[in-house]
């Protein structure tokens, strides 16, 4: 299966979901997945205060491509801020996070396999 065909709609018809893990505080929006691929396209929305130390250092087995529309968050094990207007391409295997948004951040993030 892929990922469904959708025209324009609005994405806030579209429900946040608790995402994987333990940090109650990281929710996610899926506009659109393929979960026999196991990837998606999504909004991830950070609440201000979220520590994603309880889930660890992410690594995944496909590409991810990451922009931040509002707000900051803080690569732990590099110190690093980032905010909005900045732009993240992952491949399979690079470990990233674990992060901190003290004001909140949101993300849109498409993740996909190269065959």
């Amino acid at each position: 299966m892929a990922k469904p065909e959708h025209e324009f709609f609005p994405v806030d018809k579209v429900e946040f979901t608790p995402c994987a893990g333990v940090v109650a505080e990281l929710t996610e929006r899926i506009l659109a997945a393929d979960p026999d691929a196991g990837v998606a396209t999504r909004i991830l929305r950070f609440e201000p205060g979220t520590d994603t130390t309880p889930n660890g250092v992410q690594v995944h087995d496909f590409w991810e491509e990451v922009y931040i529309l509002e707000g900051s968050m803080t690569d732990l094990r590099l110190n690093e801020t980032f905010s909005a207007g900045t732009y993240a391409c992952r491949p399979p295997g690079m470990e990233h996070g674990p992060w901190r948004s003290e004001e909140g951040c949101t993300t849109f993030e498409v993740r996909y396999r190269v065959r």
